[in-house]
């Protein structure tokens, strides 16, 4: 049984028939967090030629996926949808605020915070910097999210508000990972988006 079929009534709703590229045009917002999800499933689609005519279902079972496992991603991906993102904060997810405070520990920085930037750079414009800041300078905005304190210059806050930074692990590299609703495009190797 297809649960998330073509069917399905819902306002938010990605199914095994629509193209990749399809997916993008429709939710811009989520481009990242479902590139992510779709490079963590295997499908490495993203900036291929393909994505403009093969559906998830077709790249999926090209890749050697069976019915279980294409219900399972487009289960996660329509749980992305769902999930409401603050536009006036800049949050860390509980994940990426316990590997942000082990680093801080390790590196005998207890206590400081998280500098949360960009940067013009990359090929899609603008590539993310984080780093540590020990104290908020006067032209600083400040955060908390999970008992880290996030500095951001207030010039940048219009790129960078809303934004969301986790921390993954995965077989294709580990590191904090940020998605932002504020992103109009992003380049197909993921380091950097314009706005």
């Amino acid at each position: 049984m297809n649960h998330y079929n073509s069917h399905t009534p819902s306002k938010k709703t990605i199914t095994r028939d629509m193209t990749i590229d399809t997916i993008f045009g429709k939710y811009p917002q989520k481009s990242q967090r479902i590139a992510q999800e779709l490079s963590n499933a295997g499908l490495q689609c993203v900036g291929c030629q393909a994505s403009t005519w093969e559906t998830l279902e077709v790249g999926m079972l090209g890749h050697g996926y069976g019915e279980e496992e294409i219900e399972a991603l487009l289960k996660r991906l329509n749980e992305l949808l769902e999930e409401e993102s603050d536009p006036t904060t800049i949050s860390l997810t509980k994940r990426a605020a316990e590997k942000f405070k082990g680093i801080l520990e390790a590196d005998k920085r207890t206590g400081w915070a998280l500098r949360f930037a960009d940067k013009p750079g990359g090929c899609g414009g603008f590539e993310y910097i984080l780093d540590f800041s020990e104290a908020a300078q006067e032209d600083d905005e400040v955060f908390e999210s999970h008992g880290v304190k996030i500095h951001v210059h207030k010039k940048m806050l219009g790129r960078l508000l809303g934004c969301e930074i986790d921390y993954l692990e995965g077989l294709m590299g580990s590191g904090f990972k940020v998605t932002n609703p504020n992103v109009k495009g992003s380049c197909s190797c993921g380091n950097s988006q314009s706005y």
